[in-house]
């Protein structure tokens, strides 16, 4: 599954609710034991956030063999009464970094909130400034890649040597700490960071790939847990091949959705009066920089991870940054389209990529044999799911090879004393399909479901959605929880800006690209 993690920009946030969770979820949390040593971050980046450092056993069965660090940040409770404890925050992947998450997460907090919870983000263990920070193979997305599509037996064979290389350099490199990558491992670590807090129960929100490690975390854990917020459901049951199939399939509705928008707004950006035309003028395009990279570094593969931001998320600058970049490609300009791969679609650390393989690849047992990953990307291929299909198997192909024995499914759920906690989830979903939040709200007793009628962003709460916010507010302020199944109306889809607005956005949004017309 691509890395499931929050990537865009969090917005907004309000109060509202109707049920009470029980009393004893309640409790009012002791002011945290000064176990660990926090100080302003050096990294400007988390400027505003404090940072600290924690060891833990590579192995938790082995607590007292080799040790790994884990860094955190925080943001401290700006109040002086009313403490309600730490809130731990994770933003998915697996392998996005946690630290930078917390400050996001907190500066859309309402003052209320701000005064009564920190806000603790950490880097899971093999991610970003946690040592060891994993890296196989620097520059392995380094473009111009091979094609994904494997419209010959020569391309198939150089992805799979490619991916097969990718596993070893990774086995090579970090041995038998691949066996101590599992989700299981990071929840055991997050307990260890409630231990170092000093708090009896921990506050938990998790978005995408975080909705996993929080719900295994409340299996492993439940009297551990206080507040829980999950949002944008992993679905249990089919962690992680299955996922990617599903995935495969969302993510077609979402970009052909994508392609209708730019058809409405043919008489702006001119690609195709009809979601059909606009979407053969894509797959051209994709052809023929297949052959000819605009740029020298977009071609078939860089096009697609770019637009695949766009089945992620549809709302505030991407659609209209999208389609004004291939619009401007058709009228003979490639920068645009060109700053828009670096700005969405370039990958340039393989930090994120290890750790994603390392813990998805030995979760679970993945298919061993790639005639099973064949026949099961064609078939999907030839049904008409064409945007993602191919490249999802090759970024997940690793796991065919990775080099350490997989860990058995964990049973979500299966666990006595967890209280309610709360979900979200958008009907149209891509990274996270719908059905996700379903089984986690049956899995979950006691969970309440928020459902966003026909929304297709990845990652609904902190997007300026009231109805949304006030819930997830009122939740972490007072317990307060809304009936289960609860709908919420989507954010209206974007409309196109024009000259100064459209270059205020994207340059709003991507500081690092100059913004064109």
């Amino acid at each position: 599954m691509k890395k499931l993690a929050i990537t865009a920009a969090v917005a907004g946030a309000g109060l509202v609710g109707l049920a009470l969770v029980p009393t004893a979820a309640q409790a009012r949390p002791a002011q945290p034991s000064a176990s660990l040593s926090w100080s302003a971050c050096a990294d400007q980046s988390l400027s505003g956030l404090e940072c600290a450092s924690l060891k833990v056993p590579l192995d938790h069965n082995n607590p007292h063999g080799t040790q790994i660090t884990l860094a955190l940040s925080r943001f401290k409770h700006t109040g002086t009464t009313g403490y309600q404890g730490s809130l731990l925050v994770n933003p998915g992947g697996p392998g996005g970094t946690g630290r930078d998450f917390a400050l996001r997460v907190a500066s859309h907090l309402p003052q209320s909130l701000k005064a009564t919870y920190d806000v603790v983000g950490f880097d899971p263990r093999g991610v970003g400034g946690s040592s060891p920070s994993l890296s196989c193979e620097p520059g392995y997305f380094n473009p111009v890649r091979p094609d994904y599509l494997p419209r010959t037996r020569q391309l198939e064979a150089t992805w799979l040597k490619r991916t097969a290389g990718y596993a070893a350099a990774c086995g090579k490199k970090y041995g038998s700490l691949l066996s101590h990558m599992k989700t299981t491992d990071a929840v055991r670590d997050m307990d260890s960071i409630r231990e170092a807090l000093g708090q009896k129960q921990i506050n938990y929100y998790g978005a995408s790939y975080g909705t996993y490690l929080g719900s295994v975390y409340a299996t492993m854990f439940p009297s551990h847990v206080r507040r829980m917020v999950l949002d944008s459901n992993v679905k249990p049951s089919d962690v992680w091949y299955n996922a990617n199939l599903e995935q495969d399939k969302a993510f077609e509705g979402n970009i052909n959705a994508l392609f209708a928008w730019a058809a409405k707004y043919d008489s702006t950006y001119h690609l195709g009066a009809t979601q059909k035309e606009v979407r053969d003028f894509y797959f051209a395009t994709r052809a023929k920089l297949a052959k000819t990279p605009a740029g020298g570094v977009v071609g078939g593969d860089e096009l697609d991870d770019t637009y695949l931001v766009g089945g992620y998320i549809d709302l505030g600058p991407y659609w209209p940054y999208l389609t004004n970049a291939l619009a401007k490609y058709k009228a003979g300009d490639s920068a645009p389209l060109v700053a828009a791969f670096n700005a969405l679609g370039a990958t340039t650390d393989d930090n994120g990529y290890a750790v994603y393989n390392s813990v998805q690849c030995s979760d679970v047992q993945w298919p061993r044999n790639w005639a099973t990953w064949q026949k099961d990307n064609a078939s999907l291929y030839m049904q008409g799911y064409q945007f993602e299909t191919w490249g999802n198997a090759w970024y997940n192909a690793p796991c065919v090879f990775w080099p350490v024995k997989a860990g058995k499914p964990v049973d979500v759920g299966n666990a006595k004393g967890l209280p309610p906690v709360l979900l979200f989830q958008a009907t149209n979903d891509a990274a996270t399909p719908f059905p996700g939040g379903l089984e986690m709200n049956k899995r979950l007793k006691g969970s309440r479901l928020v459902i966003e009628n026909g929304g297709r962003t990845h990652g609904v709460v902190q997007r300026g959605n009231a109805c949304i916010d006030d819930k997830f507010t009122a939740f972490l302020t007072a317990g307060t929880l809304p009936a289960n199944m609860s709908h919420c109306a989507r954010l209206p889809e974007p409309v196109p800006p024009s000259g100064t607005a459209a270059r205020t956005l994207v340059a709003q949004q991507f500081p690092q690209v100059i913004a064109r017309p």
